[in-house]
């Protein structure tokens, strides 16, 4: 297949972003003599300024980690919980069981917290040497991007309903032009703030001038600006609530796909859809069918359906909710369901949830059909990265700006991510004190051998583990290498209830690229399927990198996804 980009070669360590000043950040730190760990931590920081209109350095971080030392796979969910004050009746009753934008969906900012812990447990650097690049990114500004120049100007509206985050996002008055300079100096002096505070306490080790910058933000001035405009503004954060906030180490979920072990992270976010979704399809004879064949893309597709209707029905904050997760990725249960999908005939709307136990499934009502726009928020972007050691790292950060105000003076957006919670407490993501929405950043990575493999991910709200599933299928099912698995052409289904805020609900939507045989779109629809068109690498279609070890060479390599800014860099 022809692809667009080479696929990145390299024999020491490699990095692959969502934007190219990313991977730049995390492969000066694997230059330095960083580790993955460290060189993805920078370049998911970077992220949070060169894609603060889809990322926010106050959002969330979830990722997975590969330790070569000690062959293990950890998960940091890098995701708020919400306040003590959050009240799911407020949302009942004064808005109708919606959640209106601002700040009452915020929950508390994870992000901050995932870095300096992933740092603290399994990097060599201080959090002032990986956070560089994104203060000089900040302070001295890059050039504004197509797709965050086109992000502003979509929403413009919305940025304007706050005057802080109009001042930041429109400097000028009006949404800015790619090409443009943009500087976000407040949220230098944030991360300088943080730096300082590490610096200050240094003569006492690495740890505690780690600890020192997190304290920063959970219980010093940065908390203390974020709980005071809550305050005066009817949030719910408080600085209790951010001194008491703690990332989680969750257990991965696992399944196995001939010789690759696929890890993914838990049913606090939509991880588990992927190896689902693969568990479903192994029974299958994917390759005979073609690919991107009407079959095929039906099967994948039914497969899709399967699993999402299991997220509905199940998936939740494993504090609050009982998730039968084992019963749910066994080989006997993924058989069970794979008899639940017809090779001729789409499903006319989200497929009833599976068994588990004979438990009752009254908490996952049949949600309503919305012929709105499928929900695409909030934004996303995505590094990962394996070193020279053999360590590997994978990780989503996320939360727009544009559905929560800028926090005045600080260049925050604190986590919006409360819109992928639900107002009805009949369903397992519903809104509770404490509690976790339920994310869709939801990196993976796969082993080979008990070594580190493929981390890879994507953006895209419901649409990332699609285009993950595509992606790993088109390398180990259909032989590409991994840069034409990521450009090759992909679909995604809409047939289930959005993870976001308004949870819109499109049953048996299709959606094709351009470049998907008109003919295919045609047998689709014939099927059932109810088919709509992307144009030719369209940016909602998910933008998939990853680092592959060559299973017979050795060779790193590096794929990044053109649909929108990702790069590889390796050596």
């Amino acid at each position: 297949m022809h692809t667009y980009r080479p696929t990145i070669t390299g024999s020491r360590h490699m990095i692959s972003a969502g934007h190219h000043a990313a991977a730049h950040a995390g492969y000066n730190i694997l230059e330095a003599g960083g580790n993955a760990i460290d060189a993805g931590v920078a370049a998911g920081i970077a992220l949070g300024v060169l894609h603060t209109d889809l990322v926010n350095f106050a959002g969330v971080a979830p990722m997975i980690i590969y330790l070569a030392e000690q062959r293990e796979v950890v998960t940091i969910d890098g995701l708020g919980t919400w306040p003590r004050a959050a009240d799911i009746n407020v949302f009942i009753q004064q808005y109708g069981g919606k959640m209106p934008p601002g700040i009452l969906r915020t929950v508390i900012p994870a992000a901050p917290y995932a870095w300096i812990t992933a740092l603290e447990r399994y990097g060599t650097m201080r959090f002032g040497d990986v956070a560089q690049a994104a203060i000089r990114l900040a302070r001295d500004g890059f050039a504004m991007h197509w797709l965050m120049a086109g992000y502003i100007a979509e929403h413009e509206a919305d940025y304007r309903r706050w005057p802080e985050s109009e001042r930041v996002f429109m400097p000028r008055g009006k949404p800015p032009r790619a090409g443009e300079l943009f500087t976000q100096p407040d949220l230098a002096r944030t991360l300088q703030y943080m730096v300082d505070q590490e610096t200050a306490h240094a003569g006492a080790g690495r740890s505690a001038g780690l600890h020192a910058a997190r304290d920063a933000f959970y219980c010093g001035d940065i908390a203390a600006t974020i709980a005071h405009y809550h305050r005066d503004n009817g949030g719910w954060v408080t600085m209790q609530d951010m001194a008491d906030y703690r990332v989680r180490f969750e257990p991965p979920v696992s399944t196995r796909f001939g010789d690759i072990d696929l890890y993914a992270c838990g049913p606090w976010c939509q991880g588990p859809v992927l190896p689902q979704a693969l568990n479903i399809l192994s029974g299958l004879e994917l390759k005979a069918m073609g690919h991107n064949s009407p079959a095929y893309i039906h099967a994948v597709t039914e497969a899709l359906k399967l699993a999402f209707a299991d997220r509905h029905a199940y998936y939740g904050d494993p504090a609050f909710v009982d998730v039968p997760m084992a019963q749910l990725l066994s080989p006997a249960y993924a058989n069970e369901r794979r008899k639940a999908l017809d090779p001729h005939r789409a499903a006319a709307g989200m497929p009833a949830a599976g068994i588990v136990d004979q438990r009752e499934l009254a908490g996952a009502p049949t949600p309503s059909a919305d012929q709105a726009t499928p929900a695409l928020e909030p934004g996303t972007s995505y590094v990962c990265t394996i070193d020279r050691h053999g360590n590997a790292f994978s990780a989503t950060p996320s939360d727009a700006s544009n559905a929560t105000p800028v926090i005045p003076g600080t260049g925050l957006c604190p986590s919006s991510r409360g819109s992928q919670s639900w107002c009805d407490p009949a369903l397992p993501a519903s809104v509770a004190p404490g509690k976790r929405p339920r994310l869709t950043c939801s990196p993976a990575l796969a082993l080979r051998n008990g070594k580190a493999y493929m981390p890879f991910g994507s953006p895209g709200n419901d649409v990332q583990p699609q285009a993950m599933l595509q992606a790993f299928l088109n390398l180990h099912v259909f032989g590409m290498d991994v840069q034409a698995a990521v450009e090759a052409p992909r679909f995604a289904t809409y047939s289930f209830p959005s993870s976001s805020e308004p949870h819109t609900y499109l049953p048996a939507r299709l959606t094709l690229e351009s470049h998907v045989p008109r003919a295919t779109g045609e047998a689709l629809t014939a099927m059932g399927h109810d088919v709509t068109w992307w144009p030719k690498l369209a940016e909602a279609a998910g933008a998939v990198c990853a680092v592959r070890v060559n299973p017979e060479t050795g060779i790193l390599e590096g794929g990044a996804d053109p649909r929108r800014l990702s790069y590889a860099l390796g050596w």
